[in-house]
């Protein structure tokens, strides 16, 4: 199988049948095989799942060995979101693939991510014409309230999970965004982990977990 983008892909053990998808994007300077390690775990309580990490499109300003969904380089939010937006078009465009390979319907495919990997889940998500399963987001934030609130049309049940000493994503962009989502009447869980920076602990992973599971499995 061959997409748009490079993609690190898991499939179910012993050819058990695909019934659903998660598509795990990875964060700024990272690839689909960095954020492929969630699956180490997951694989085993999610057995008819195929996972598939995807690298960005665009190689990493910084990090050349890595990829990055928008740049990070200029501060400008007016030039983030143009530079998210073209993001989301090749995103959209991957999605429909994968949703077209196994021949799955958008309700039973879960979009998360890490970091900028989140940033962009919670827009593609929540922008898409058909509602996925769930989405979770790891250390992220929303890119620009302002355009998300006029562009919202579906309304995913969301998981965001959220360092406590994160420096890089402050906290508060966790707080933010429960308030954004609870006023437009999306559902949205969240999880502080205590003590913890920017990254994903097994306690993160866990939850992420139950919550994936509970949507695709359950539903």
């Amino acid at each position: 199988m061959k997409f748009s983008l490079n993609t690190t892909i898991i499939k179910p053990e012993n050819n058990e049948e695909v019934k659903s998808a998660v598509i795990l994007l990875h964060g700024y300077g990272g690839d689909g095989k960095d954020i492929a390690m969630l699956t180490l775990n997951w694989k085993r309580f999610l057995k008819n799942t195929v996972f598939l990490c995807p690298d960005a499109h665009e190689v990493c300003n910084i990090n050349p060995a890595g990829f990055q969904w928008f740049d990070l380089d200029n501060e400008d939010p007016e030039y983030t979101l143009q530079e998210s937006k073209k993001a989301e078009n090749v995103l959209n465009n991957y999605i429909l693939e994968v949703s077209d390979y196994f021949n799955l319907e958008y309700s039973k495919i879960c979009i998360s991510g890490f970091s900028q990997g989140c940033m962009m889940s919670l827009n593609v998500g929540l922008t898409s014409e058909k509602k996925f399963s769930c989405i979770v987001g790891f250390s992220g934030r929303i890119i620009n309230m302002q355009d998300l609130s006029k562009r919202i049309k579906t309304k995913t049940d969301i998981l965001m999970i959220h360092g406590e000493n994160d420096p890089i994503v402050p906290l508060n962009n966790l707080l933010e965004a429960e308030d954004f989502f609870i006023r437009n009447k999306i559902k949205i869980e969240t999880l502080m982990i205590k003590n913890c920076d920017h990254h994903i602990p097994i306690e993160a992973s866990s939850a992420a977990l139950n919550f994936i599971k509970k949507k695709l499995i359950s539903e």
